[in-house]
C-alpha cells in the first residue's frame, strides 16, 4: 500500500498545488495521525475518542496551535502556510470565527504540503508540537 501511495505522491507537484488542496490533504493527515494518537493512548472508547479528537481537530485548535509555532516555520513554511490562509474559499467556516478558519487552512496546508514532500521528521515535530500545546489546553480547562 505505501508502495502505491509513494507512487501517487509523486505524481502531485505540491508547488501548484493550491491552498485549499493542500489543506485538504492535510485535514485527513492530521485527523488520522491525531485518531492514531489516541488509541495508541489505550483511548478505545468510540465516545471518549470522538471527544478527544474533536477538541483537536477543530479550527479553534488548529489556530492556537498555529498562534505559537509560526514563528518557528522555516521560509517555505511560511509561504506554504499563506497559501493556505489566503486561498480564496468559497464556503464559510461552520463552527468556527472566519480568523481562526483561515489560520486553520493555513496549518493544514503546511502538513499536507510536509507530507507530499516527504518531510517526515518534520511533520512529526509539528504533530508533537500540536499535541503538546492542545494537552495543554485541555489540562487547563
Amino acid at each position: 500500500m505505501n508502495d502505491y501511495l509513494d507512487v501517487l505522491k509523486n505524481k502531485i507537484d505540491s508547488r501548484l498545488v493550491n491552498g485549499s488542496d493542500l489543506a485538504y490533504i492535510g485535514d485527513a493527515y492530521y485527523e488520522l495521525w491525531v485518531r492514531t494518537y489516541f488509541l495508541s493512548l489505550g483511548i478505545t472508547k468510540p465516545n471518549e475518542l470522538n471527544k478527544r479528537a474533536k477538541a483537536f481537530v477543530s479550527a479553534e485548535a488548529h489556530a492556537s496551535v498555529i498562534d505559537k509555532i509560526l514563528t518557528s516555520f522555516s521560509e517555505e513554511e511560511r509561504d506554504v502556510y499563506t497559501r493556505g490562509r489566503n486561498y480564496h474559499y468559497r464556503h464559510k467556516a461552520k463552527n468556527a470565527s472566519v480568523n481562526d478558519y483561515v489560520k486553520s487552512s493555513g496549518f493544514e496546508a503546511v502538513v499536507g504540503y510536509l507530507y507530499l514532500n516527504d518531510k517526515n521528521d518534520r511533520l512529526q515535530e509539528i504533530m508533537n508540537q500540536a499535541v503538546e500545546i492542545l494537552e495543554g489546553n485541555t489540562k487547563n480547562e
